[in-house]
């Protein structure tokens, strides 16, 4: 079975493109529901966290967020290939359930720390790394999981809803945290971490296995590398990396720019810190509502979502006053998102389903395992020449890339690109020849 052929279930919606038709399925709805309560002790747990570095552990020190950051995803890169060949080998709910468990344990022992007053930076550190390793097997597990869920035709909605949940979450978490450090300290907003895991796991464990539609599981040695090879025989998903990583690692480090433009240059607290956090997710649970309804994710949608992140971080950058840098946050979240979710929507319904779990296992080490060079670069940038220039440079090499990109599509077997006025722009791309090899590109 390839992965563009969908698979004919009893239970699928009739209107795939309806922005919750996802939600029909009730083992997604599970799994939807325990994400949302999960994801908002997550980002509970990294405002808390930040906070806890920046003003506790540190004097406001940018590189020491950059290094919890890169810590966080030091591992991604090296164990995500081994991590996606389990993760096509072994039943994903049930690789779900482990690492859930030693991510919620993680959370704990961390919590107990701080509570007890006897938390060191170090700790932290190495809370982050062994954070870092466990994530390493369940983000590919959780986002091939996905597509056992629904059915083909309905990926990119649940991606979307996945999306949705995350930036819902968003929304509250680091509001609430901001609240609760202002009134109670960072203690609390980690024990809620710790509980919100226990949702995650009563989703995974009330799901109905019948229900789900798992690819044949592969076996063999050298599974790892065929996902390379796979991905090395594709120049639609090379593309896409390309573009994933440099949004990761030079533009998604909004807990080293929000904490530090509202700390050093806006001179504003924990609430306000917070509040950029809940901000910035009315953008990205805009853009993340918009994938929902999207039926057919295209490279172009990346693009034009690269060049809106690159022009709105600028403005961000260039934020003469906190209410301005709050107010550029909304768009910028918007494009980054867009980025992201057609990213990652795209690459899996163009994926095989027997490779889904290495492939997403690759395509989560270039979005995340980028952030070990990225954040430290930038939070050194930070503290030698100052907040706003950590965004600049940032701007700067996405913009370059979204250059290499136009470049590409134009001069690379024959593709032609023509970028049509009005708003929202339109990119348009095609070959002369009409390469069928060129014709992934498009997609």
């Amino acid at each position: 079975m390839t992965a563009t052929t969908a698979r004919m279930t009893p239970d699928r919606p009739s209107a795939g493109s309806r922005t919750f038709a996802s939600l029909a399925q009730p083992n997604y709805r599970w799994y939807f529901t325990g994400a949302l309560v999960s994801n908002t002790g997550t980002w509970m747990q990294r405002t808390s966290q930040d906070w806890l570095v920046l003003t506790q552990l540190t004097d406001h020190s940018s590189t020491a967020l950059g290094y919890v950051s890169a810590l966080q995803f030091l591992a991604i890169p090296f164990l995500a290939p081994f991590a996606g060949a389990i993760a096509d080998r072994y039943p994903k709910r049930r690789v779900l359930l482990i690492t859930q468990t030693l991510l919620g344990l993680n959370s704990l022992l961390l919590w107990l720390l701080v509570v007890t007053n006897t938390v060191e930076l170090w700790h932290v550190y190495a809370f982050a790394f062994m954070q870092g390793i466990v994530a390493s097997f369940d983000m590919p597990a959780r986002q091939s999981f996905v597509s056992e869920m629904v059915s083909d035709e309905l990926i990119p909605n649940a991606v979307g809803l996945n999306s949705m949940s995350f930036n819902a979450a968003r929304l509250i978490g680091p509001g609430a945290a901001g609240l609760i450090i202002a009134g109670f300290g960072v203690a609390p907003g980690m024990l809620v971490n710790t509980l919100s895991f226990v949702a995650m796991l009563v989703a995974l464990l009330v799901m109905d296995p019948r229900r789900l539609h798992p690819a044949p599981p592969r076996t063999g040695r050298g599974s790892a590398r065929e996902g390379l090879v796979y991905i090395a025989h594709r120049p639609d998903i090379v593309i896409i990396l390309v573009m994933v990583f440099m949004l990761g690692t030079f533009g998604m480090n909004f807990q080293i720019y929000n904490a530090t433009m509202a700390t050093m240059v806006f001179g504003r607290g924990a609430s306000e810190y917070g509040a950029l956090g809940t901000i910035m997710a009315i953008g990205t649970f805009g853009a993340a509502i918009i994938a929902a309804r999207r039926r057919n994710p295209r490279v172009t949608t990346l693009l034009i979502g690269l060049i809106g992140f690159t022009v709105f971080s600028a403005l961000l950058a260039l934020a003469p006053s906190y209410v301005m840098y709050a107010f550029w946050l909304v768009p910028t979240g918007l494009c980054m998102l867009t980025v992201m979710t057609s990213a990652n929507s795209t690459i899996q319904m163009t994926t095989e389903p027997s490779m889904r779990g290495r492939v997403m296992a690759v395509y989560a080490a270039i979005n995340m395992g980028g952030t070990p060079l990225g954040a430290p670069i930038v939070g050194w940038v930070g503290d030698v020449a100052g907040p706003r220039w950590s965004i600049l440079i940032g701007c700067i090499l996405i913009g370059l890339t979204c250059l290499a990109v136009m470049a590409f599509f134009r001069f690379h077997r024959g593709v032609r690109l023509r970028v049509e006025r009005g708003w929202p722009p339109r990119i348009h791309t095609w070959t002369p020849s009409g390469d069928p090899e060129t014709a992934e590109l498009q997609r």
